[in-house]
């Protein structure tokens, strides 16, 4: 049996405009009321994972800054994974790189990151890749935003030090996701599953996708997989 789940957010719950689904909503709140834990998984900041579990009606346990972050419960510690200074280093060679070139990065909410660096996807992912190589740091582009993530760090890596903390294992836990980093975390996982929109990747590690997209996708994945999870 699972015992939690674990969800993205921009892509899986939302559209595509990041505007969120209200039945995926009502999901995650008849789940919580069933006595479900569901923990939000995201490249976005912590305050921004706060509002968002407090709105709808969570414990307040997430996995931020794709994987730099985690805490259980509001109450609860803030533990940082990542190594925002290698981070820091990176952003500063691609800001050069493309000042060269006429064009000013727009950064994401720096002063609200504790783990990792994002920045709108006015520049090609590939190019930032290549400006960064050999330099001790990930390139990820989410679909969403280009973050700067430090080796080693990730949604699923950061799932197991969650279960571990929470006094689960991973495989407790059913798995939703959409993005390219979202795959480790579907992978690790007891159950992952994947909406239609999903990146090609991110289906192949999937064990399960969806017909629909987005935050119908994932209300169709809950409905199918809601008599295997049970209250802790």
């Amino acid at each position: 049996m699972l015992r939690a789940l674990v969800t993205d957010i921009d892509g899986t719950i939302t559209n595509k405009a990041r505007r969120i689904d209200t039945g995926a909503l009502e999901c995650i709140r008849s789940l919580v009321d069933d006595g479900i834990e569901v923990v939000f998984a995201s490249g976005n900041t912590t305050c921004f994972m706060d509002a968002l579990s407090k709105m709808a009606g969570t414990k307040g346990t997430f996995i931020a800054e794709n994987g730099g972050v985690y805490r259980i419960g509001y109450a609860g510690k803030l533990h940082i994974t990542g190594d925002q200074a290698v981070c820091r280093s990176a952003l500063e060679t691609v800001q050069a790189h493309f000042r060269k070139k006429g064009i000013e990065l727009e950064l994401y909410n720096p002063e609200y990151r504790f783990a990792d660096l994002a920045f709108a996807r006015t520049v090609p992912a590939d190019e930032v890749q290549e400006v960064l190589a050999g330099q001790p740091v990930q390139v990820i582009d989410t679909g969403f935003a280009i973050h700067l993530q430090s080796e080693g760090v990730s949604k699923g890596g950061t799932l197991a030090l969650l279960a571990r903390d929470m006094g689960l294992s991973p495989k407790d836990f059913f798995a939703i996701g959409d993005g390219i980093n979202d795959a480790g975390m579907l992978t690790a996982a007891g159950k992952g599953v994947t909406v239609a929109n999903a990146h090609i990747e991110t289906k192949k590690a999937a064990s399960d996708v969806m017909d629909n997209e987005y935050g119908t996708g994932f209300v169709q994945a809950v409905k199918k997989y809601r008599p295997y999870l049970r209250a802790r």
